[in-house]
């Protein structure tokens, strides 16, 4: 048996889906929902999977850079236009389109390396925390709309 937990966060983003032959090649936004899911099959010292304040410790600034930023593929005809407008909040993904597929995998490497590199997080009181060793992070789900969302999780053993 294993335990499981959810930690979710919210972030508005837009991006340009070049490569789509409708509406969304055209730059749009979403308020987006991402739910970290992580397992284990211990609980740790303090009886948890894992703080959740240490996730959010963790992986805050990561997905703080996607908050009101604009995704394009570098191979985007207008990126040119978009840096100037977007400036520092314009994300550039090389050679692919900025799909909510490919921001959870994005995310889900981000995360599973936070929790390989054992870091201490402190919080603004000075309290410190660390995402423990046994973790395995098993899927990420980003929510686009009310209606649709893309995941990128570990494969399922049999």
């Amino acid at each position: 048996m294993i335990y499981r937990v959810c930690k979710s966060f919210e972030i508005e983003s837009g991006h340009m889906l070049s490569k789509h032959p409708g509406r969304c090649r055209l730059p749009h936004g979403h308020s987006r929902r991402v739910d970290l899911v992580i397992s284990s099959p211990m609980l740790d010292e303090s009886d948890m999977v894992c703080d959740f304040k240490a996730l959010k410790l963790a992986v805050e600034d990561h997905l703080d850079q996607y908050d009101h930023a604009m995704m394009v593929n570098s191979d985007d005809a207008i990126l040119d236009q978009l840096s100037e407008q977007y400036k520092d909040r314009l994300i550039v993904l090389e050679s692919e389109d900025p799909t909510t597929e490919v921001l959870a995998r994005r995310i889900f490497e981000f995360v599973e390396s936070r929790i390989r590199a054992g870091d201490r997080y402190a919080d603004d009181a000075g309290n410190s925390y660390a995402l423990p060793a046994h973790l395995t992070l098993e899927r990420v789900r980003v929510t686009e709309t009310s209606s649709s969302w893309a995941e990128y999780a570990r494969p399922v053993a049999h």
